[in-house]
């Protein structure tokens, strides 16, 4: 089974530039969105479903076009989580979890901290986040989160590691959480196979970084510790290009 995770940076904005053609020639069987910047009414759900995906499920911000989550899928699942039930949490559409017989999948939009106020906000989702999901693995041990976690867990994940010490997304504050949260059993399964430099997800849209490759890897699909022995293969697929980021993906044992 194919699961791939892709920031689109606004959905409706992504078709435009040819998602739907490169969604049907990539086949996953699950894909995550985050940052559809839309909701269910302003998304061409028909022209999605003729790509395959007769289940979507749509989580936006209450914020008209703005953030958001999605969950695109061929097989349906059992039940479909929309938000935490943590109010601060829910009101931006940030998670989004689909329960399948032997696992589960989590879209994830982390918010980013571009100012001194969204940083503070960022630091309680994460600190919020982390109880959450450490409590529903209990419930769900089986549970892969994919999104944008909008942190570079390390310098390899970065192009520029000393400029960017003091930007949010490399904050050693935001990489110790990630840390912290991976050691709380959530496996990086990009690094479970690849462990080579220069390998991103995000390019900023200035001073032609993508194809300088001036990147980050905030992209992630982690799976939790009693997932690890089913993941088949990670990678990342940066010949896509709908959005700043790029899908990244697992392919999972049956």
């Amino acid at each position: 089974m194919k699961i791939l995770s892709y920031n689109v940076n606004g959905i409706r904005a992504a078709i435009r530039k040819g998602f739907l053609d490169w969604l049907q020639a990539a086949n996953p069987d699950i894909i995550c969105l985050q940052e559809i910047k839309a909701t269910a009414d302003q998304i061409p759900v028909d022209e999605i479903r003729a790509a395959g995906y007769q289940y979507q499920y749509y989580y936006p911000a209450q914020k008209k076009g703005y953030s958001g989550v999605a969950i695109l899928s061929r097989k349906e699942p059992n039940q479909v989580v929309f938000g935490t039930g943590i109010e601060h949490m829910d009101f931006e559409g940030r998670n989004l979890r689909a329960d399948f017989d032997d696992f589960s999948v989590m879209s994830l939009y982390l918010p980013s901290g571009t100012n001194i106020d969204r940083l503070d906000y960022k630091f309680r989702y994460m600190d919020d986040f982390r109880v959450y999901a450490n409590e529903l693995i209990k419930e769900i041990p089986n549970l892969i989160i994919g999104g944008d976690y909008n942190i570079c867990h390390q310098a390899i994940d970065i192009h520029d590691p000393v400029r960017n010490a003091k930007v949010s997304g490399f904050l050693p504050e935001e990489r110790a959480w990630l840390d912290a949260f991976m050691k709380d059993g959530f496996a990086d399964t990009f690094r479970m196979f690849n462990n080579q430099p220069h390998q991103y997800s995000w390019w900023s849209y200035r001073a032609n970084a993508r194809n300088n490759n001036k990147g980050w890897r905030i992209d992630y699909l982690l799976a939790h510790e009693q997932m690890k022995d089913r993941i088949d293969r990670a990678y990342i697929l940066p010949e896509a290009k709908h959005s700043d980021h790029c899908p990244i993906g697992i392919d999972l044992k049956i």
